[in-house]
């Protein structure tokens, strides 16, 4: 097989790999598939996380990433999709920076390596086997990469800078019957703050 049909095999690769997660995680959010929350559960989430309004956070991140996710994977607008899901990404590794780098501590590993795979697509091009291809490579121009990647690092500049931080929960107070009794949540309690039914999904890819 020749180097040039490689490179476009992996770059075909690649982009379905990567759409198809992004795909998935957003139609998670826009219509609850695959055990998201919804619009509306994913708006709850978006408030709690500080990113308001939330009802149109919700949305703009659910159609980032499927968006995004559907045209990287059909190799159309590659630079505006990848722009697009870069810029989506953004807004998720703000919320997991306090944490850390890695996934397992809550970090931003995986929403980085989802949004430098879907930046790279968007700079080299979705390659031969893709629909930019087929049409000429109107939508895949060097210019559409300019003004893409600027649009989309200002406007997650923009919603990442108005970001409310949320306040850290205050501590418990002691219970009146016992001093000794601090009534801590038990292990259920802060399950079930954290499932997904519970909309606080948002971001968190």
């Amino acid at each position: 097989m020749p180097c040039l049909n490689r490179k476009d095999l992996g770059l075909l690769v690649l982009r379905l790999g990567t759409g198809g997660v992004l795909v998935a995680h957003g139609t998670q959010k826009l219509f609850g598939w695959f055990g998201g929350g919804g619009i509306e559960g994913t708006a709850k989430g978006m408030e709690h996380m500080g990113f308001l309004p939330a009802k149109p956070s919700a949305i703009a991140a659910g159609l980032g990433e499927a968006g995004g996710g559907a045209l990287l994977a059909l190799g159309l607008a590659t630079p505006v999709a990848g722009a697009a899901a870069a810029g989506t990404m953004a807004g998720a590794i703000s919320v997991h920076t306090p944490n850390g780098f890695f996934i397992q501590s809550g970090g931003y590993e995986y929403p980085a390596f989802l949004g430098l795979c879907a930046a790279g697509l968007g700079l080299a091009g979705a390659g031969r086997y893709s629909l930019d291809r087929l049409t000429g490579h109107r939508l895949d121009r060097t210019a559409y990469v300019l003004v893409a990647f600027a649009a989309s690092a200002a406007a997650a500049t923009a919603v990442v800078s108005r970001r409310v931080t949320p306040e850290p929960p205050a501590p418990l107070a002691p219970s009146s019957d016992d001093p000794d009794d601090r009534d801590d949540p038990d292990a259920a309690d802060i399950v079930a703050d954290a499932e997904p039914g519970n909309g606080d999904e948002g971001f968190v890819i």
